[in-house]
């Protein structure tokens, strides 16, 4: 694996490389709220040999730079993923998205159809549904979150999210990880802009039933923040997708449960 950054329009985004390159059908991973590249580690280790595997920190996530100003709605990530594909010199790849990243593939799918070779989804919003964020963060986000300290504001997005994982100490090591770029005054501000970027709005008028592209759905069997229902939504959606319920698995799978999600995958890659 090798890690690099691309100058995208003043902003640098980080990636990681893995595969082969020139070989395979390409694969761009996008993360979701508020994870990072890191989400597929364990993913990438199972995938298939022949791709070429992208995975991306999307912009004020991970290594990549905090947002400022930047728009970081669905559609915005959706046209800086575009120009990393462009940057990298990838004409179509297969798209992997969960959660937020997989309103970002739908997105994609729907909008630049000749650009995405494949759609995978996990645990993905969808439609109008998406968390509501009933939590303490994001009740913050009308009163006093931009006086807290940084580190109580993540420490209030730790508890929110540790039901996500299947196992405890599974979760304490991936948050520690997510979480750590949101702990100083800057990330502050990046953490609340993604929060207040969580719009349905942006998936609800969707037309996913003009996707050509071969799908797959995968969704946790015990996600507390996407119900199940969303994934047999996705499905119905998406004419002719498979549909894969994970026993045990979470609201983040590819943590829980990374050795079926890639299997899923290799099975829509040779579709």
């Amino acid at each position: 694996m090798r890690g690099e950054f691309l100058d995208l329009d003043g902003y640098r985004l980080y990636y990681y490389a893995a595969g082969t390159r020139g070989a395979g059908e390409p694969v761009l991973f996008l993360h979701g709220f508020p994870t990072s590249s890191h989400l597929w580690g364990d993913v990438v280790r199972y995938m298939p040999a022949g791709h070429r595997l992208i995975i991306l920190d999307q912009l004020g996530y991970g290594r990549s730079d905090r947002p400022g100003h930047a728009a970081v709605n669905v559609a915005a990530h959706a046209h800086r993923a575009l120009a990393v594909l462009d940057a990298l010199n990838v004409p179509q790849a297969c798209l992997v998205g969960h959660d937020l990243g997989g309103a970002v593939a739908q997105w994609l799918a729907v909008h630049a159809p000749s650009r995405v070779s494949r759609l995978a989804l996990v645990n993905s919003v969808g439609f109008d549904a998406w968390p509501r964020w009933k939590t303490r963060v994001a009740r913050a986000l009308a009163g006093v979150a931009r006086r807290l300290p940084a580190p109580i504001l993540a420490g209030e997005a730790y508890a929110a999210l540790v039901p996500g994982f299947a196992d405890g100490d599974e979760a304490r090591r991936a948050l520690d990880v997510f979480l750590r770029p949101f702990a100083l005054a800057p990330g502050r501000d990046a953490l609340l802009a993604h929060l207040a970027a969580q719009r349905p709005g942006d998936t609800a008028t969707l037309d996913l039933g003009a996707v050509r592209a071969p799908a797959a759905v995968m969704h946790g069997a015990r996600d507390p923040f996407v119900p199940v229902a969303v994934a047999h939504r996705l499905h119905r959606a998406l004419g002719g997708s498979t549909l894969d319920i994970l026993p045990g698995a979470r609201h983040f799978a590819p943590i829980d449960a990374p050795d079926r999600v890639a299997a899923v995958l290799e099975g829509l890659l040779k579709r």
